[in-house]
């Protein structure tokens, strides 16, 4: 690298980590004027380093070298974002509801690979126009800013209620800031700028707003109806697609079908286990609702709509999905029957998995003797394993950099760019690899804060009816814990917008009865004056 490229690749390295410590701001500045202007500093800050470091893309060159399709574009995204914006300012409870009606979707934006990149674009509007209305509360002439205990110096508001960070808040940007610190030294810094700007960056914003809108049982309730009538929509166009042996989109997975005696179904996913992943989520929501519900015709319905995604699901073949949804159920039953069971049906599954591959590996197709073998029954994910324990091992301390793993393993294994995965599938591998024990231990303090914010003063539920806030805490936990098991078998951890969903509701659910977001109806003379200017 000579010598103007290094200053060029440091002078948008140092950029990577002012947004970081913006972000960072957003969260910890005592005032609630700093963190609205840190919010939109972050807002402003993200799109700019991505279009200077993607100046050159032909595709970018393609936009700047035609200045009508530009203007249209940018006048587009700001009567979208001032539209969205007004709603949130006059209706926050919208928010956290628009919020998760984005989680899914997915656009395809052309890269300059010539392939695309699949982007959250929907999701960055809502987080973009909640970010500019939560901003305009506490900056518009004649906002009421008032210290308030405990908060050093909050800012009170009937609309957005600020609290206090806390160890789990702590522990996701203590991660984000050393992610943005690791990118100066990356291999691919390119990739890691574009983690942070469409990942971290408006996902921590995303915790912030979700844990500072003023929550209601009416909220939780539209917000699961939506999570369920997505997936009962996404699993309606995968019957379709499975019906008709046709997929509208991904031609990685309509290329493997050619091959396969089964054939995938990825709905309007771009990747059958990113779309298993979010079914399984949804069906641990709905067997949470099943396990204590008390009307006969809860019980049926929630019945009936598990079983259509139950059907979903199965024609994914995610076998990381499967075992998401069996990890999230078990945490489930753990709460309604206690974990010594739990524990024991596991055990003995287990013992019975083994057997079955120890004396008959091939019906579930597994050569454990072969390397190849093993390696073909993991879909490559042996191969991908031995690479990133190798490089881990080369830089064991700080690793290769933010956002390396996919260019160093084809270094490593002298593989093409068509041959190598993007990631090790493995995401404890993925941190240890990029990062090294440094970034790996705030990976392991991110988990561990948040097992211990959800899973805080939880026991045997029996067989009641819990209260509303105890049954959402619980289903929200086991949601998480078989999200993460998807993550140590798949990808994406805190990539997915849905890992920072969970722990919103996990931060708001478990905070003590005396914080300002809680899961309580809100009265009447509240929503008049939330809906005033």
């Amino acid at each position: 690298m000579d010598a103007p490229l290094a200053v060029a690749t440091a002078v948008k390295g140092l950029g990577v980590l002012a947004l970081a410590l913006a972000v960072v701001a957003v969260f910890l500045l005592p005032t609630g004027r700093q963190r609205a202007v840190a919010a939109l500093v972050s807002l402003v800050l993200t799109p700019l380093l991505l279009v200077v470091e993607l100046w050159n893309d032909p595709q970018v060159s393609h936009v700047r070298h035609h200045p009508p399709e530009l203007a249209a574009a940018v006048l587009g995204a700001i009567v979208v974002l001032a539209l969205l914006a007004a709603l949130f300012y006059r209706r926050p409870e919208a928010f956290p509801v628009l919020a998760v009606a984005a989680l899914p979707f997915r656009l395809p934006v052309a890269a300059t690979s010539g392939g695309s990149a699949n982007l959250l674009v929907p999701l960055y509007a809502v987080v973009g126009a909640g970010t500019i209305a939560y901003a305009w509360r506490r900056l518009r002439p004649g906002a009421r800013a008032k210290a308030t205990a405990g908060n050093g110096g909050g800012h009170i508001d009937e609309v957005w209620r600020e609290r206090k960070a806390g160890t789990l808040e702590l522990a996701l940007l203590l991660f984000v800031t050393l992610y943005a610190l690791q990118s100066l030294y990356s291999g691919d810094f390119e990739q890691a700028l574009k983690n942070a700007a469409f990942f971290y960056v408006p996902f921590a914003l995303l915790l912030k707003l979700l844990t500072t809108v003023a929550w209601s049982r009416r909220i939780l309730v539209a917000c699961v109806a939506v999570t369920v009538g997505l997936a009962l929509a996404f699993v309606g166009v995968g019957f379709v697609e499975y019906a008709t042996r046709h997929l509208l989109w991904n031609h990685k997975v309509i290329a493997s079908n050619e091959f396969q005696n089964y054939f995938r179904v990825n709905s309007l996913f771009f990747d059958p286990n990113i779309y298993g992943r979010y079914i399984a989520m949804a069906m641990i929501v709905l067997a949470g609702l099943l396990l204590w519900a008390q009307r006969r015709r809860d019980v049926l319905v929630s019945a009936g709509v598990l079983a259509v995604l139950w059907a979903g699901i199965v024609l994914s073949f995610s076998q990381s999905s499967f075992g998401a949804l069996l990890l999230g159920l078990a945490v489930l039953a753990g709460f309604r029957w206690g974990w010594r069971p739990v524990l024991t049906a596991g055990a003995a599954a287990a013992v019975l998995g083994l057997a079955v591959v120890i004396a008959a590996p091939g019906l579930v197709h597994l050569n454990y003797k072969s390397k190849n073998g093993v390696n073909r029954a993991s879909s490559g994910r042996f191969d991908l394993i031995r690479g990133g324990v190798s490089l881990f091992a080369e830089r064991p301390l700080w690793g290769y950099g933010s956002g390396s793993f996919a260019k160093r393993y084809r270094a490593h294994e002298k593989a093409s760019s068509q041959q190598a995965a993007s990631a090790s599938h493995t995401i404890p591998l993925t941190v240890a690899a990029e990062q090294g024990v440094i970034g790996f231990a705030a990976y392991v303090l991110v988990l561990l804060a948040a097992f211990r914010t959800l899973f805080a003063g939880l026991g045997r539920l029996g067989d009641r009816a819990p209260p509303l806030r105890t049954l959402s805490r619980v289903i929200v936990a086991a949601a998480f814990t078989g999200l993460v098991l998807h993550t140590f078998l798949y990808a994406a951890f805190l990539e997915d917008p849905i890992t920072w969903t969970l722990l919103a509701l996990g931060i708001v659910l478990s905070a003590p009865a005396s914080s300002p977001a809680l899961v309580a109806q809100p009265s009447a003379q509240t929503q008049t004056r939330s809906s005033t200017p």
